[in-house]
């Protein structure tokens, strides 16, 4: 269903009305075309503290050409702020920013880059928290579609896939997030326009919804997708395959059955590198009013089911070293919500699944685990939500508008890259940065 009041507020008398009464005014978000791939400006590197990291050859490959402070407007500012290491030199963070931030383009992207918490340094530590709250505040202040995040790294070559994700329009819904790069060697593809060439992608519940955008997403970046969804949505996922191509295809299974890893190994004998864990329903009711069977119905999809196929899949050898398994979590997981008490418990159990398994699944299998947590999302399910609660899922973010599925896919996009194996065990909020939870 079509945003109305975005529509209005892109226009001269909606901007003067909402102003005049003081409601959100979003700003449309520049999102991914093959038209338009890249932001348009330029990126201004800035540093606060003495940093050790060799960013510029980094910087240079995201495609956005070198700024100044006079520049304007920016595409992006990054603010290397992993030498802070006490309230002085914290100082240098407003500092920097202060000057630029009115000269970030709209849809504009400020990263800042800490370090790892030390805690061995109770003051090192105290600082670099101390940039969570600051990138959060400003990513609700920033406005007109622009977006803070921070990423805590130790090597700016282990980040590269991260930057290039966060410095484009393929992030345009991700804001108020810190993202954890781990250091060591990733491997780099050949070509990054199509990193997934010659992988082969399986995304369950993906005949619909935010779970085709998944497989569209991956099939763009050069995936084989493997389209699995429930029996009685085959001839969906069938069109999708076809739509696909490029070897796609179609697995109807309920991901619930009980050998249903089994099968899938069985289906794709050669192997899958990235596992998408899409597949999810809602029962919702309060506690009160919940029944035994809705309760157990959405914890058998959304989580037991994610557990069983993962380590049968795991015992079979049919996830390959250097892959990649994406869970989606929910922001009611995380925040909770109302009438989900089910729902917000199977969602927070993906979310423990991932920082339980990923440093096994690393070391043991070379995979890495983390999950998406999706906030509002335009999708036939929500635009049945009735008006006043859409409404306000609609703007209780920083960017006060609802997320598409495509957003979700393309953060999932980024987690299945093969040059972000340096990012593990992560959940990652695609919500705009939600009012919801932190």
């Amino acid at each position: 269903m079509a945003d109305r009041y975005l529509s209005l507020t892109a226009t001269a008398p909606g901007r003067f009305l909402t102003r005049r009464l003081g409601l959100p005014q979003p700003a449309a978000l520049r999102r991914w075309s093959a038209e338009h791939p890249s932001l348009d400006g330029d990126l201004l590197h800035l540093t606060a503290g003495a940093s050790a990291l060799d960013l510029a050859p980094v910087l240079a490959r995201t495609g956005l050409p070198s700024g100044s402070s006079a520049s304007s407007p920016l595409a992006a500012v990054v603010l290397d702020a992993t030498g802070v290491r006490d309230v002085d030199t914290l100082a240098e963070v407003h500092a920097a920013l202060h000057p630029v931030v009115r000269s970030v383009a709209a849809s504009g992207r400020i990263v800042l880059l800490g370090a790892p918490l030390d805690p061995g340094d109770h003051h090192q530590a105290a600082v670099q928290q101390a940039l969570e709250g600051f990138t959060r505040s400003l990513g609700k202040e920033i406005g007109r579609g622009r977006t803070v995040n921070l990423v805590r790294l130790a090597d700016a070559a282990a980040a590269e896939s991260t930057l290039r994700f966060l410095l484009s329009p393929r992030s345009a819904y991700v804001s108020g997030q810190v993202i954890g790069v781990g250091a060591g060697a990733v491997a780099v593809p050949d070509d990054w326009s199509r990193p997934l060439a010659g992988r082969t992608a399986l995304v369950t519940g993906a005949a619909r919804g935010i779970g085709a955008a998944v497989a569209e997403t991956l099939a763009r970046d050069g995936a084989r997708v493997v389209v699995l969804d429930v029996p009685a949505a085959e001839r969906d996922a069938r069109d999708l395959a076809a739509r696909l191509g490029g070897g796609a295809g179609a697995l109807p299974l309920d991901i619930t059955a009980a050998d249903a890893g089994e099968r899938i190994a069985a289906g794709v004998p050669d192997g899958i590198d990235v596992l998408i864990h899409n597949a999810g329903v809602t029962r919702d009711r309060r506690l009160v009013n919940m029944s035994a069977e809705r309760w157990s119905s959405v914890l058998d999809v959304n989580l037991a089911s994610v557990l069983r196929t993962t380590d049968a899949l795991f015992a079979k050898g049919a996830l390959r070293p250097g892959g990649r398994i994406v869970a989606t979590a929910s922001i009611a997981g995380l925040a909770g919500n109302a009438g989900q008490t089910n729902y917000g418990a199977s969602k927070a159990g993906v979310a423990g699944l991932v920082r339980a398994l990923a440093p096994r699944a690393l070391a043991e299998h070379g995979v890495t685990v983390n999950a998406v947590a999706p906030g509002f999302i335009e999708t036939k399910m929500t635009a049945a939500v009735p008006l006043f609660i859409r409404e306000a899922g609609r703007r209780m973010n920083s960017l006060a508008q609802g997320g598409l599925p495509v957003d979700v896919a393309e953060t999932t996009a980024w987690l299945a890259h093969p040059a972000s194996g340096a990012v593990n065990g992560q959940v990652v909020r695609v919500c705009g940065q939600s009012l919801l939870g932190a």
